[in-house]
């Protein structure tokens, strides 16, 4: 195989591992309606916020509403890398998300995303001079998937217990690349 047509080949291969991680994140997060977001402050103090998540479908970015003002917004200013935890305890679910972020002020993507429910956290609506959307470009994210059911999870659990053998993961947990 040709150098020209081997760099094709490992391109048409990694969009495919990109297509193929995306839709796992997609699938993982996609009932998850909040997650914590994680900046450096100033002093170099890593700084966590509840934020819910937009109903828009994964594609590599999450979006997320914030007010342009808010301390957050700054510490992102300052300095871009961020971290975006889910979980979701009852079905053993947990993702953790590294990206960029950065503040959005297009008002076309913000009607696009708003839902009149959010007129609690910003009572002006899509009229708030400060209303602006943080985006988050996921680089990589890994996590940790147990499908089993509480029942086998207790078994484990007892199991463990007895034997004194470690539990296990009793799941699926996996580093990826989300960019291209």
């Amino acid at each position: 195989m040709s150098g020209k047509a081997k760099r094709k080949f490992q391109s048409m291969s990694e969009d495919s591992n990109h297509n193929e991680n995306v839709k796992k994140l997609r699938e993982m997060i996609k009932d998850i309606k909040f997650a914590m977001l994680t900046t450096l402050e100033a002093d170099g103090t890593l700084r966590s916020r509840p934020m819910a998540t937009q109903a828009a479908e994964f594609d590599g970015e999450l979006w997320f509403f914030t007010n342009a003002n808010a301390p957050k917004v700054d510490e992102v200013q300052q300095h871009q890398q961020v971290n975006v935890s889910y979980a979701k305890p009852n079905d053993q679910k947990y993702i953790s998300v590294s990206g960029t972020a950065q503040l959005i002020r297009d008002h076309q993507k913000i009607s696009e995303l708003w839902n009149p429910l959010y007129k609690a956290w910003f009572p002006q609506g899509l009229n708030d001079p400060n209303l602006a959307l943080l985006k988050v470009s996921v680089d990589k994210a890994e996590y940790w998937d147990s499908p089993a059911s509480p029942v086998v999870r207790l078994v484990g659990f007892v199991k463990a217990a007895v034997t004194g053998e470690p539990i296990g993961s009793g799941g699926d947990n996996q580093k990826i690349e989300a960019a291209s």
